[in-house]
């Protein structure tokens, strides 16, 4: 992989992303990418021990330790209209999203 972004591959990420960015924010938006591209190259030359157990926070989490997972329940929003105003568009009492342009790719 390579070390940076070029131009070319990141015109061709925002054209995939359909944005629209003027000259100065490409280069702020790519500049920023190759700065976190950077930071993670940087995290993967750490060396870590093969059998190190995988934790979310930096510290050892036993399951023993886990608070059991509530139960996955659908409940219902005491207010749904309350929802609904905050939406730019909605029909028939559905948030409307906008349409995305699609091309078809080779």
């Amino acid at each position: 992989m390579s070390d940076e972004i070029t131009v070319e591959v990141f015109n061709h990420l925002v054209t995939l992303a359909a944005l629209e960015l003027d000259k100065t924010q490409a280069t702020y938006l790519r500049h920023e990418l190759n700065q976190q591209l950077k930071a993670i190259h940087e995290l993967e030359a750490i060396p870590l021990e093969v059998d190190m157990p995988i934790t979310a926070h930096g510290v050892p989490y036993p399951l023993e330790r886990s608070p059991q997972l509530r139960a996955d329940e659908w409940r219902p929003f005491s207010n749904p209209d309350e929802i609904l105003a905050q939406a730019p568009e909605v029909a028939d009492h559905l948030i409307v999203v906008p349409d995305i342009p699609h091309e078809k790719l080779d």
